[in-house]
């Protein structure tokens, strides 16, 4: 039987697909799925996940403050003792701070990809999405919920990100989650030591420097890998901490895995477990277990598109230090 971490462990439920922005690297940009996640469904939930050690909660989407009883989840969710936090583009996200706050949000991680309004509204595809953004995020900030800005970096704004990094240290943003831009098709640098220039200016900033891995690589060998072959930097070490404590749910298939990475990739499928048993919810499933004991021995050497926040994660744990809230 196998033991599970003493860590803390972390739990991602995608709560809908439907979408109000039109990002150009997502998949279900603007879908009108009319799949939810229910609060009766977190109900049911909830206490499998503590019994297996998870003490951090993610509501994910799509968007998931365009889902009706997100509130009644949090409150749900932060009742049962989780850490909640949700990630969002923030568009919604103004008129609904106090209201999350009371019902007990921890962390809200807001997507931010350009420095200003003219590129981050170009690049998700919806007007005012920045202005909304930063207003919430000032607005969560004086709430007292923890911020943290997730940004894609790739050829397409890698210059912009000194410029975003300075504006979101003014904001008093608390993390900031720089990860490469992963498409089918691997994005091209013109120029490999100017990305290298304004990575080394971004993560010298210590007021606000990027929680995980560098987007293009630490090592000449990950540089190598991230450029030549388009695999992003993973775990340094042999073994993938994050595979032992990381569980997401894509609720809308009913599919389970052990990285948030892992759904997106075209054998997705064949690398999940099934979360309903006999129409009962069980975090604990034999392949779910096998699934925890692969990706962890063999994650580090296989995996080609690891966020960076992931990799850092592992390498944390590996080095047998504190691993602090919201790490992941």
């Amino acid at each position: 039987m196998t033991t599970l971490p003493e860590r803390p462990r972390y739990l991602f439920i995608r709560i809908l697909e439907a979408c109000n922005a039109g990002c150009f690297m997502c998949d279900f940009a603007h879908s009108r799925d009319t799949y939810r996640f229910t609060n009766e469904d977190l109900s049911e939930l909830v206490p499998k996940a503590l019994e297996e050690g998870v003490r951090y909660l993610r509501f994910t989407g799509g968007e998931p403050l365009m889902h009706r009883e997100i509130l009644p989840m949090v409150r749900t969710a932060a009742e049962a003792g989780l850490q909640v936090s949700l990630i969002t583009n923030g568009m919604l996200l103004p008129r609904m701070a106090d209201a999350l706050a009371e019902a007990g949000l921890s962390l809200v991680v807001v997507s931010i990809d350009g420095m200003d309004a003219k590129s981050h509204d170009l690049f998700r595809d919806a007007r005012n999405c920045f202005d909304r953004a930063v207003e919430g995020l000032k607005l969560a900030k004086s709430l007292g919920i923890m911020c943290r800005v997730n940004s894609v970096v790739g050829p397409h704004n890698y210059r912009e990100m000194p410029a975003l990094q300075e504006f979101l240290a003014d904001l008093g943003v608390d993390q900031w989650d720089l990860s490469a831009l992963k498409l089918s098709q691997m994005p091209t640098y013109p120029d490999e030591d100017d990305v290298r220039r304004v990575g080394e200016r971004i993560y010298a900033d210590e007021r606000l420097r990027p929680m995980g891995k560098r987007w293009y690589g630490e090592t000449a060998e990950e540089q190598h890998r991230y450029f030549v072959q388009g695999v992003t930097p993973r775990v340094s070490q042999d073994r993938c901490f994050a595979a032992e404590d990381v569980v997401y749910l894509d609720a809308k298939d009913g599919s389970a895995f052990v990285c948030a990475c892992l759904p997106h990739r075209t054998d997705g499928g064949s690398n999940s477990a099934r979360f309903r048993t006999g129409g009962v919810v069980d975090l604990g499933t034999p392949r779910l277990r096998e699934m925890q004991q692969h990706f962890a021995a063999h994650g580090p050497a296989s995996c080609t598109g690891c966020n960076a926040a992931s990799a850092r994660y592992s390498d944390v744990v590996a080095a047998g230090s504190d691993v602090p809230a919201w790490a992941y």
